[in-house]
């Protein structure tokens, strides 16, 4: 992953990685047939630990009926959170996932581990039935696509890395969804 934060996904090469990393080139052959595979294995590893988050946050179903955009940034700042934590890992993601190769691996790649975060979302669907009149591929590259994008931006130093940002940041992913984000009729009757 420094390696492609230094050199581009695309110039990395695996003499570059076996310096970093402080082995030989012929040692990575023998734990990967190719560049191609060490960068899918260094994308799978940093997916699980940004799914991992979800694992470990409180999800509270009544905040969420009662103030669905406080309940929705009490789990997206900690991913976001993650990432600017994570400069190599950052950059190296949004490098892969905005790679051309990225839509052919992400068809076929197994994702089981997003369980957690599967499971939130699913609640929140079942409670703002709006949420899944919206193109759910869109509403999922945008939000992922866009933190991994800014959180890139502070890494790098071009955002600086504070709670203005943070919230500026939280405030364009959610303007949009806050009018999908209205309750089950039945909810307002109660």
């Amino acid at each position: 992953m420094k390696a492609v934060r230094q050199y581009g996904l695309e110039g990395v090469r695996v003499q570059n990685v076996s310096e970093f990393a402080g082995i030989s080139p012929g040692a990575l052959y023998r734990y990967f047939e190719s560049k191609e595979q060490l960068l899918i294995e260094c994308f799978i590893y940093v997916d699980k630990q940004a799914a991992a988050i979800f694992d470990q946050l409180q999800f509270n179903p009544l905040v969420m009926l009662t103030d669905p955009i406080s309940a929705v940034k009490s789990l997206w700042l900690p991913y976001f959170r993650f990432w600017t934590a994570h400069p190599d890992e950052t950059v190296f993601y949004f490098r892969f996932r905005d790679s051309a190769a990225f839509p052919q691996y992400d068809k076929a790649r197994e994702v089981n581990y997003f369980g957690s975060f599967v499971n939130m979302v699913l609640a929140f669907m079942d409670a703002f039935p709006g949420l899944r009149c919206i193109n759910q591929d869109v509403l999922w590259l945008h939000v992922l696509t866009s933190t991994v994008m800014y959180a890139k931006y502070v890494v790098e130093g071009l955002l600086p890395n504070d709670r203005e940002t943070e919230d500026t940041v939280f405030e364009f992913l959610t303007v949009g969804l806050s009018g999908y984000l209205k309750p089950k009729k039945y909810l307002k009757q109660k």
